[in-house]
């Protein structure tokens, strides 16, 4: 090869790299036995206390109370593979898992059709912004404050592309005839549950559609966005699959009304029957990947996605988690998840020095200020052992101002809420 580029040798090849960075010291330990490796390890393992840790922090990610089926059925060898092969119709397990992960989807949100997902609720919010704006063609999507920061980001990142411009906006009244779309977050970023009719009404009367952005696990308490005006919904399913590790794997829900079919991003799988059956059996039931506009399949710039199958096997975490609790199940688990994190709140509020700031009605997450400025109160809940709530103070909403964001979900015991009680009581007593 180097003979082939007329390089006298490696080193001259990479002549313009400093010496310092072509052959770097490693100064690395000698190699330790296998007991060794797992005692270090173990050792290494032990610092991390989140599971045992008071945990106040949400902004996204939640603790869920998951069935413990979940885990069990996706590790049976028939699933635990997440790819589809590619000739996708001799796996027809997977191809119903996906299907019923679409019925599920579609029952959550109240709308017509979904796809088998992406990968999480910030890439199917700016997917959901890309298809807006193919449907409508329009050049300018807006976002609603408050909004994830994540999401917002994706959005941004997405649009490049297609040189389609971000408005963000903190009134539905600023959406125009120049509008894609209005994309919300029910409940938004700081907890608010929204009124979502008003939002349709803002966003339809100038030609937008409106674009929900929701956590499904709040779906079993609150109204479907669907029957309140939604043309898109998207929203973030790893919770209910399962806990995050490090932020990650996600699941990206993505569902809109048939209108819209034949622009939906990702992959979408349809159910047919045979005609006539053989030999007198019932007719059988086949599952096939349909409507298919990837790159893969159709001329690169006319697709509509390159997300393909990552996140299949979350996709049945999900599915399996909603279907053993069921309607009641998910409902009931929603009403606890609401009735702890609003007695945490009063229990805080009747602590003197500390304020908890409602900008309407909540679901999960509320506002905290403090006798402290919202750093300084975090880092004293953290000398405590207490993962506080996420420091929002720097954000434009006047309610934000030195405010903590805590979170309280129907996983948090009674025995955090009261060392968060304990420490914030202390806190507020020291001169």
């Amino acid at each position: 090869m180097l003979k082939r580029i007329g390089v006298a040798s490696l080193d001259a090849l990479f002549d313009d790299l400093p010496a310092s960075l072509r052959d770097p010291g490693m100064s690395l330990p000698s190699a330790l036995t296998e007991p060794e490796l797992i005692a270090l390890l173990s050792e290494r393992a032990g610092d991390n206390a989140a599971p045992s840790r008071p945990s106040f922090l949400g902004a996204g990610a939640y603790r869920r109370s998951v069935p413990s089926i979940v885990a069990h059925l996706t590790s049976r060898s028939e699933f635990v593979t997440a790819y589809t092969p590619y000739q996708p119709e001799i796996s027809q397990g997977t191809l119903q898992s996906g299907f019923e992960f679409q019925s599920v989807v579609c029952e959550l949100t109240g709308m017509d059709v979904a796809n088998v997902g992406l990968y999480d609720v910030a890439s199917a919010t700016a997917e959901a912004c890309l298809m807006a704006a193919r449907a409508t063609k329009r050049s300018v999507v807006a976002l609603l404050e408050p909004l994830h920061p994540g999401t917002v980001d994706v959005v941004r990142t997405y649009a490049r592309g297609p040189a389609l411009r971000v408005d963000v906006l903190d009134s539905p009244e600023l959406v125009s005839e120049e509008h894609a779309c209005l994309v919300v977050q029910q409940p938004d970023f700081l907890g608010t549950i929204l009124d979502l009719e008003p939002l349709a009404e803002a966003a339809h009367s100038q030609g937008a559609l409106l674009v929900v952005a929701t956590d499904p696990f709040a779906l079993g308490l609150l109204r479907a966005p669907g029957d309140a005006g939604a043309d898109i919904v998207t929203g973030e399913g790893r919770d209910l699959a399962g806990a995050s590790a490090y932020g990650g794997p996600s699941l990206g829900l993505f569902a809109a009304r048939s209108q819209f079919l034949r622009q939906m991003p990702g992959r979408i799988v349809g159910r047919t029957r045979e005609v006539e059956s053989r030999d007198g059996r019932e007719p059988r039931t086949g599952y096939v990947l349909t409507l298919q506009a990837r790159e893969q399949f159709i001329r690169r710039e006319r697709a509509t996605s390159n997300i393909s199958t990552a996140q299949a096997l979350i996709a049945l975490a999900f599915t399996i988690a909603v279907q053993a609790l069921g309607p009641r199940g998910l409902r009931e688990s929603a009403e606890l998840c609401y009735q702890r994190a609003h007695d945490a709140a009063r229990r805080i509020a009747a602590i003197p020095g500390y304020d908890v700031l409602e900008r309407g009605p909540w679901f999960q997450e509320f506002l905290v200020c403090g006798p402290l400025p919202a750093a300084q109160l975090a880092g004293q809940l953290s000398d405590r052992g207490i993962t506080p709530g996420l420091d929002v103070s720097d954000r434009t909403e006047p309610e934000a101002e030195d405010a903590l964001l805590f979170c309280v979900t129907e996983e948090t015991p009674d025995a955090h809420v009261d060392a968060l009680i304990d420490a914030l009581t202390e806190i507020g007593a020291l001169p």
